[in-house]
């Protein structure tokens, strides 16, 4: 059973982009968020072979360290015509100087050699929601769309080479309210993330908590 969500949250995360729109996904519900990053808090080792046990690790290692709940994304891209790559090594393939520039260039420089004319490739968020106690919770969201050569400066990542379906620019031309803002009438977000946290808002989440 999901348990309601008040007060104050450990957002397990030392990604300045995550923490911007996590707290901008918060903010309608009166939560005060602290990340693991301002708390200082070691970043766990990444040992899972899936998103959901990744979030798992960092959620429950911000929750035992601070005595909070905390809640942790692992998201990543995942490209068709790679096998689904880089998947959760999404952050590894840009390395320790986060150079992603690069790690888009590797995506395309992979395609070419492989042949691939598939530009199918979808975002996946695994967000778990942890207390001290051990209890977890897991809502994810994705979203479909195509590779396009780089366009926008905005967002994170691999942003500006995903096209969504539906739409003519990439998250890397969207304004942060459009790409993961919600509308709370219909409980819709375009972005990975932002439909993975519409499921928990749903679970454990009220307006004015």
């Amino acid at each position: 059973m999901s348990r309601r969500l008040t007060g104050k949250v450990v957002i397990a995360t030392h990604n300045a982009g995550k923490l911007a729109e996590m707290r901008a996904l918060l903010a309608p519900f009166g939560i005060e968020a602290v990340s693991a990053g301002e708390l200082g808090l070691p970043e766990p080792d990444e040992t899972g072979t899936m998103f959901a046990e990744n979030a798992a690790i960092k959620a429950k290692a911000a929750a035992d360290a601070t005595g909070l709940p905390a809640f942790a994304d692992d998201s990543g891209l995942c490209v068709d015509a790679l096998d689904g790559a880089p998947g959760i090594f999404s952050a590894r393939w840009a390395g320790p100087t986060k150079d992603f520039a690069g790690a888009m260039a590797r995506i395309f420089s992979e395609l070419d050699r492989r042949g691939a004319s598939d530009r199918r490739a979808h975002f996946v968020s695994a967000l778990v929601l942890a207390w001290p106690d051990g209890h977890t919770e897991l809502f994810e969201g994705r979203v479909f769309g195509d590779l396009v050569e780089l366009r926008g400066s905005a967002g994170f990542g691999y942003d500006p080479i995903f096209r969504p379906d539906g739409h003519d620019r990439t998250f890397g031309e969207m304004s942060a309210e459009e790409k993961h803002g919600v509308d709370w009438q219909r409980g819709q977000g375009l972005s990975h993330r932002a439909r993975a946290f519409v499921e928990l808002s749903r679970a454990c989440l009220a307006p004015g908590a």
